[in-house]
């Protein structure tokens, strides 16, 4: 790969990227890129999610399953996109939700760095997609390392909060249950896509939930105005 991998996570991660399928991974994007593919995010921003969120400081993970695949939209945390990009409908649902649960209301972005700096990892599956094809780099090698990351968090010694929308995530972190010892909170729900949000996603209730076991648990509240 040719990322870097913020400082705090190498211990987790240097295994897996030291492991064959990492290095196929790296080659198969490079080939994938001189091939003339548009691959999103851009090379920089791939590990942004691990970059803004520090292991030692993750309170709470919320999975994603790839990245958005139009243009600019994807700056490589989970749901959120930059500056001045329409809020993809998913986006929407998830801040309908907050205003609900919080009473924030709906701001005029979708840019969730604010959230990621305050120890929220906002993680996806795979962290590439090529253009207009969802779900196109699944399977590619990416899973085992954010595997690893997902499995370094619920493996540490401070409550966090395991934010899970859809079967996708619940699916990824299967992990979290052999490795909790009771430590951590899930939350589940469906995903808040248009076609299933309303089964049950809104109602849910994931912010307060979240902040009222950090809070419980001597971690801070987490201020979700995005």
């Amino acid at each position: 790969m040719s990322e870097s991998v913020p400082e705090s996570w190498r211990d987790a991660l240097d295994p897996v990227l030291a492991a064959p399928e990492a290095r196929r991974l790296g080659g198969w994007l490079r080939a994938e890129e001189d091939a003339g593919k548009v691959i999103y995010p851009p090379r920089g921003s791939r590990l942004k999610a691990l970059e803004l969120t520090p292991l030692d400081r993750v309170k709470v993970v919320i999975l994603g399953q790839d990245p958005y695949h139009g243009p600019g939209q994807a700056h490589g945390l989970s749901f959120s996109v930059p500056q001045g990009v329409k809020q993809p409908p998913s986006l929407v649902n998830i801040l309908k939700e907050l205003e609900a649960d919080l009473g924030i209301t709906r701001p005029d972005h979708g840019n969730l760095e604010r959230w990621a700096r305050q120890g929220v990892l906002l993680l996806n599956n795979a962290l590439t997609v090529e253009a207009g094809q969802a779900g196109s780099h699944q399977m590619r090698g990416w899973e085992e390392i954010t595997d690893a990351a997902v499995a370094a968090v619920a493996q540490g010694d401070k409550p966090s909060v395991f934010i899970l929308w859809g079967s996708h995530a619940q699916k990824k972190a299967q992990r979290i249950a052999a490795l909790n010892s009771g430590r951590h909170l899930v939350i589940r729900s469906p995903h808040p896509s248009p076609l299933s949000a309303h089964r049950g996603f809104f109602g849910s209730r994931p912010f307060s939930k979240a902040n009222a076991f950090l809070e419980a648990n001597g971690r801070g509240a987490v201020d979700w105005n995005p």
